[in-house]
């Protein structure tokens, strides 16, 4: 064999084996896609949150803050800071009130009045993906007993929010969540099931107690109610560093459960289509839930670095 031939294969086997390298690389990509929710227009200008080069985020607004000046302005920032960080803002409409059976179901009207406002200004702010009611089989909201009234929402949602990319309904992976899911499909008019296109999962339970089975059932029941190709965000997850008795604060335990969510994400990437990671911005273990990459002093914790590895294996 002359030099040159011997020269030409070489180049051949090298170009071969880049070109298989390449190949396994895609072929490991998990096709759901990241994003960072949180409540604060801080995190954007961050160094550390620039440096996961991520494009999507959640926020969640109450369904009256149209009435509120204090959190339009809050949420005004939020928008606009994620718009200039070339961030696209997925809304998620929520009780106001977080306290156990406090809140106040809004009608039907009220909440197409109230809601309608929300997504007219935000939708010139390039808002076109919503939430039709946060987490609503929690307690915490209003939609709690309520499936039918959430299933109104939904149909509310789709004539107020035209051409926009819809969260029918959200549901923790809580025990009772399979019923609250039959309830509400069986409360959604015929004419208007096949456009539920997407439900969101907050998956804590599972992530944190490092199981499959509630995000399994979840999935499973919304296939046996509907006629669409049903797609799943996982619109609330993420490893917690503090949860009042249950999981008191430990950072390390946190990382390892960040590691587990993406795990869970592979596992269902058949069915699920995105990740919101929640939260950004952290509170030392200072209050009753702290789920932050990142300590009150904007110091990374070990679950960023987890965080920032398992993305180079995902998409934005």
């Amino acid at each position: 064999m002359t030099h040159r031939l011997r020269r030409s294969v070489a180049l051949l086997v090298l170009g071969l084996v880049a070109l298989s390298g390449l190949g396994g690389t895609a072929a490991a990509r998990t096709n759901v896609a990241v994003g960072l929710g949180d409540q604060n227009d801080s995190m954007f200008s961050a160094p550390a949150y620039k440096a996961l080069k991520l494009k999507k985020t959640r926020y969640f607004i109450g369904w009256n803050a149209a009435s509120k000046p204090d959190q339009l302005a809050r949420t005004d920032a939020f928008v606009r800071a994620a718009r200039s960080a070339r961030v696209k803002v997925f809304m998620h409409i929520s009780d106001p009130d977080f306290r156990r059976n406090k809140g106040r179901l809004p009608s039907v009207k009220q909440y197409k009045s109230s809601v309608g406002k929300l997504v007219r200004r935000y939708k010139r702010l390039g808002v076109k993906e919503w939430g039709v009611w946060n987490e609503a089989n929690h307690d915490s909201q209003s939609t709690f007993k309520n499936p039918k009234r959430a299933a109104q929402y939904f149909v509310a949602m789709r004539s107020i929010c035209r051409r926009c990319t819809i969260v029918a309904l959200d549901v923790l992976d809580q025990p009772g969540a399979t019923g609250y899911i039959r309830r509400w499909y069986a409360a959604v008019p015929r004419s208007q099931r096949r456009f539920a296109k997407i439900v969101g999962i907050h998956n804590y339970s599972d992530t944190n107690r490092k199981r499959s089975t509630g995000t399994a059932r979840i999935i499973k029941e919304v296939k046996r109610r509907d006629r669409t190709r049903t797609a799943f965000w996982l619109t609330e997850t993420g490893g917690v560093v503090a949860f009042g008795g249950s999981f008191p604060c430990n950072e390390k335990r946190a990382a390892n459960r960040i590691s587990y969510m993406f795990k869970l994400a592979k596992k269902f990437r058949r069915d699920v289509k995105r990740l919101y990671s929640y939260n950004w911005q952290g509170t030392d273990c200072t209050s009753r839930f702290d789920a932050g990459l990142v300590r009150l002093d904007g110091t990374t914790r070990p679950a960023y670095d987890v965080f920032k590895k398992a993305l180079r294996s995902f998409a934005r």
